[in-house]
C-alpha cells in the first residue's frame, strides 16, 4: 500500500480519487466483496490526510472492461483530472483495475509524472 512518507502537502492540496471496477456485470453482481474493498479506499485516502471533500470516487465504469478506455467515461474523467494537475493521489485495489492495455496504463503514468511502473506503489498513482 502507499507509503505516507511520500505524501506532500502537494499532494493533499488536490483530489484523491478512487478508482473501482469490475469486468463484467457479472462481477459486479457476484463478487460484491471486491467491490466492497474498492469502496473502502475512500476510508484509506481518509487516513493519508485527505478530506471528505477531497475524495473522488469514479465508478462509472463497473462492469466494464479495462481492455480499452472505450466506453470507460470514469477512466477518461480521472486521466483528464491528472492532466490538468488536479489529481494528488489515485486509489485503486489494484493496477489492473485501472487498465489493462499497455498504452493506457503508460499514458496515465506519463500525466503522473512517473517513467516506469515502479514508481508507482502497488493500489495508488500520482
Amino acid at each position: 500500500m502507499t507509503d505516507p512518507s511520500k505524501i506532500t502537502p502537494s499532494h493533499t492540496q488536490r483530489a484523491a480519487f478512487v478508482y473501482v471496477r469490475q469486468s463484467t456485470p457479472s462481477q459486479v453482481e457476484h463478487n460484491r466483496e471486491s467491490t466492497a474493498r474498492q469502496y473502502g479506499l475512500v476510508d484509506r485516502a481518509h487516513q493519508l490526510g485527505w478530506s471528505d471533500g477531497q475524495v473522488v470516487v469514479i465508478d462509472q465504469d463497473l462492469g466494464l472492461s479495462g481492455a480499452t478506455t472505450e466506453k470507460r467515461s470514469g477512466f477518461t474523467r480521472m486521466t483528464t483530472e491528472v492532466a490538468l494537475g488536479h489529481v494528488g493521489i489515485i486509489l485503486g485495489l489494484e493496477v489492473s483495475r485501472l487498465a489493462r492495455n499497455n498504452v493506457d496504463w503508460y499514458r496515465l503514468l506519463e500525466l503522473c509524472g512517473e517513467d516506469r511502473p515502479s514508481g508507482v506503489d502497488r493500489g495508488a498513482a500520482g
